[in-house]
């Protein structure tokens, strides 16, 4: 295995040929690196290309694989960069793209990092996984446990959307209902790792769902460079992403440092901004308050369930990023995100999660405070479906038409 581990925090090192959670030594998450010299002539980007894998495992080189027939894979990754149409709101933007992660098996990014830890687990000799989830990973390492015939035990906030409930339970998931948040479903996950020796496979506690979640950074860079029409990788001025666990915002991170090593791209980069509910915004307070790490965010509660998350183990990943990057952070209301979710629906086609509306608004407001220009590059992330979350939408009562009535149609209109 080409793979080496070690700590974020302080760098200490640590075998790769076995089951790691977090740092012994300082209980900071593990981040895997690789011999990317070894490997830049055999893994160029038109190598990329040529490869017939539709999933992110085309980039199997970055991966905790030898090759990519080891992948415990349902097709995740190779998700569409769409260019907005200047419509209605959007019209103010000009160069504004979603990278919709809706596409993915069990509809979110979530099965990305789910895919490359299964299959390390895999690979590990584990048989049974647990974590807690306030919605989209449960979902995502329900479906991936069954793929690769692994017990998995999910413990998950009592409100958490009924269909990611559901899609667990139909997997054959053990799912457990705790009432709290996610805070308090990872404090049992913890509990029972260590009494019935299941693998926590929680967010940033094992090394590998960055690994997958990073593709996101990889991908980008090719479809931004399909949609100039040059073969040259290229990354966008600007990048919102709406963070929870915050792995995709530092996986995309890990993504281009790779990328300039391998000689891929150059030393720019784009601003990364982190978009959260103004009811559960650790980050954000702790990021404009200049701190290294984010205090538990009291009374954490938004419609949002992505981002619910009170404290986040990478919550210091997260804030380095913002400040190498030059970026920033900015809240939403759920009122406001709701609104997004309506609004790149009916202007954009795109039927967003709460999380995917919220970075919408949280690029609106940058647009009106002017750290957003008009014709900056800028790629929103949509996480998931609004599918999941189809409780937050009521239609109300709509007309039924009696079809054996001649006059049914005055009605209408």
């Amino acid at each position: 295995m080409h793979i080496s581990l070690a700590c974020a925090a302080c760098d200490s090192r640590f075998p790769i040929d076995r089951l790691q959670n977090l740092c012994a030594v300082c209980a900071k998450p593990l981040v895997a690196g690789y011999d990317l010299a070894s490997i830049r002539d055999r893994f160029t980007p038109e190598i990329v290309r040529r490869r017939e894998l539709r999933s992110m495992w085309k980039f199997w080189d970055v991966l905790p694989v030898d090759a990519p027939e080891q992948a415990m894979s349902l097709g995740e990754g190779d998700t569409p960069l769409l260019r907005c149409t200047p419509r209605g709101p959007f019209e103010r933007f000009s160069r504004l793209f979603i990278k919709d992660e809706s596409f993915n098996p069990t509809a979110s990014f979530k099965a990305r990092g789910m895919s490359a830890a299964v299959t390390r687990a895999v690979q590990l000799g584990v048989k049974t996984i647990a974590l807690p989830s306030a919605g989209n990973a449960a979902g995502a390492a329900a479906y991936y446990a069954a793929r690769a015939g692994l017990g998995c035990y999910l413990f998950m906030p009592q409100d958490t959307p009924p269909a990611n409930i559901i899609e667990s339970v139909v997997a054959g998931a053990k799912v457990f209902l705790v009432n709290g948040l996610i805070s308090d479903c990872g404090k049992l996950v913890k509990r029972g790792c260590g009494e019935f020796g299941w693998f926590d496979l929680s967010t940033l506690k094992e090394p590998f769902r960055i690994e997958g979640k990073k593709t996101m950074g990889y991908e980008l860079a090719f479809d931004l460079a399909a949609a100039h029409g040059t073969p040259q990788l290229r990354l966008p001025d600007c990048i919102l992403y709406p963070a929870g666990g915050g792995t995709g915002l530092i996986g995309m991170w890990k993504a281009f440092d790779e990328m300039q090593q391998l000689g891929w791209i150059g030393a720019e980069r784009p601003r990364m901004v982190v978009v959260q509910a103004e009811t559960c915004a650790p980050i954000v307070r702790a990021f404009q308050a200049g701190k290294d790490r984010a205090e538990m965010f009291p009374n954490a509660a938004t419609v949002a369930s992505g981002l619910r998350v009170p404290a986040a183990v990478g919550d210091f990943m997260m804030l380095r990023v913002l400040r190498e990057s030059h970026g920033t952070a900015v809240t939403v209301t759920d009122p406001e995100l709701l609104a997004g979710v309506e609004e790149m629906s009916r202007h954009q086609g795109v039927f967003a999660c709460p999380e995917g509306g919220a970075v919408w608004k949280g690029a609106e407001k940058l647009l009106v405070s002017g750290w957003l220009k008009g014709d900056d590059e800028i790629v929103l992330f949509n996480t998931g479906s609004g599918l999941k979350y189809n409780h937050l939408f009521p239609v109300g009562n709509l007309p039924v038409l009696d079809h054996n009535d001649p006059n049914c149609l005055a009605q209408v209109g």
